[in-house]
């Protein structure tokens, strides 16, 4: 078995996820370089510093507005790195629900082994508006090869254009393909987990609650990395100042939340099923892992959702790592993001029951 490393885990991944913080990064900049503003600096974690100022160098001057759109996808795909020689994938076209157009999926590591394995459903980050399957292949390739789990990478269709519930369809369909076709790719149809960063922790998290509203799949382990569960969060909710100055802005998060629901970020009244902390009742939700870090714009709500979880009786780790910003373990191989990575792993080897 190929030994993972950091840089394995997170190719082709950090590229998509800079880009979707790309447009957040000027408030951190303007701080930085100007000394006028507020400098999140000695809010990070000291093995971190050293990868943040470039980072703001490259992004700090982008905006991201509904107009930019095309031209950040487009340099996220520029900036993806190509999927690793090994495990071997496929990319399969499924049929959408309810007469939506075909999914793309891409299936990693499949083929009959001696007793059926794990399967994972993976979801890519990028706000709800950016990002693609292929550009976070080669880090579920790595995942799929270290633990020997089949996983299959949904690439939903993104928001403005597709507005809820259009991705979660898209991710359910493909949640129910695995299920139904699990035997002949060699997993096991009781042993299915959800995982997903950013964007793709939200939209695990909404699936795992539709799928136990919906009683046709069963899931065995949600992981969560810094999973966006409010669109409350830099809207109607303000945060400290320090959360959410790096890579992902409140700014930032209204605009996704806003494309995805169809209406202004922190509405009264959203669409049934498309915010995860607004779902009243977590029971019956399958045990969990949440990471994240300390100025993360997202660590309160996935603090509360963790805390909302075990009051529900759910089975819940919670991680969270001091000084980290939002994306801060794809961008360093610091001691800091290897004891994040190290949490990571050990929580899917137990949820997956490896």
């Amino acid at each position: 078995m190929t030994q993972i490393t950091r840089r394995r885990f997170t190719a082709g991944s950090a590229a998509s996820l800079a880009l979707a913080g790309g447009g957040t990064f000027a408030k951190a900049a303007t701080a930085v370089n100007s000394g006028t503003s507020f400098d999140p600096l000695p809010f990070v974690h000291p093995e971190l510093r050293a990868g943040v100022a470039p980072l703001m160098k490259i992004f700090g001057t982008m905006t991201l507005e509904k107009g930019n759109l095309k031209m950040m996808r487009e340099g996220g795909a520029k900036f993806s790195r190509p999927p690793l020689p090994e495990p071997a994938y496929t990319k399969q076209m499924i049929a959408g629900r309810y007469g939506d157009p075909d999914v793309p999926i891409y299936i990693i590591n499949a083929g009959q082994r001696a007793a059926s394995r794990p399967a994972i459903l993976s979801i890519h980050g990028g706000g709800y508006i950016l990002g693609t399957a292929q550009s976070e292949l080669a880090g579920a390739q790595a995942i799929a090869n270290e633990l020997d789990v089949v996983i299959v990478s949904v690439d939903y269709r993104l928001a403005p254009e597709c507005v809820f519930p259009g991705p979660l369809e898209d991710c359910y369909a493909a949640l129910k393909w695995l299920y139904a076709n699990a035997a002949s790719l060699g997993a096991d149809p009781n042993r299915i987990a959800v995982m997903g960063g950013s964007a793709g922790g939200g939209l695990a998290a909404m699936l795992a609650i539709a799928a136990r509203n919906r009683g046709e799949v069963p899931l065995i382990f949600q992981a969560l990395t810094y999973p966006m569960l409010d669109d409350r969060t830099g809207s109607t909710v303000q945060k400290p100042p320090q959360q959410g100055a790096i890579m992902w802005t409140p700014a930032a998060n209204k605009f996704g939340w806003s494309s995805l629901l169809g209406v202004p970020a922190g509405s009264r009244n959203v669409p049934k099923g498309s915010v995860p902390a607004r779902e009243v009742n977590l029971s019956g939700l399958p045990p969990t892992f949440i990471g994240v870090g300390s100025i993360d714009l997202f660590v309160d709500e996935d603090i509360d959702y963790a805390q909302r979880l075990v009051d529900a009786g759910i089975q819940t780790e919670l991680v969270v790592m001091p000084g980290g910003f939002h994306g801060f373990d794809m961008f360093t191989d610091a001691p800091v993001v290897m004891r994040y990575r190290a949490h990571y792993l050990a929580a899917l080897r137990r949820g997956l029951g490896l």
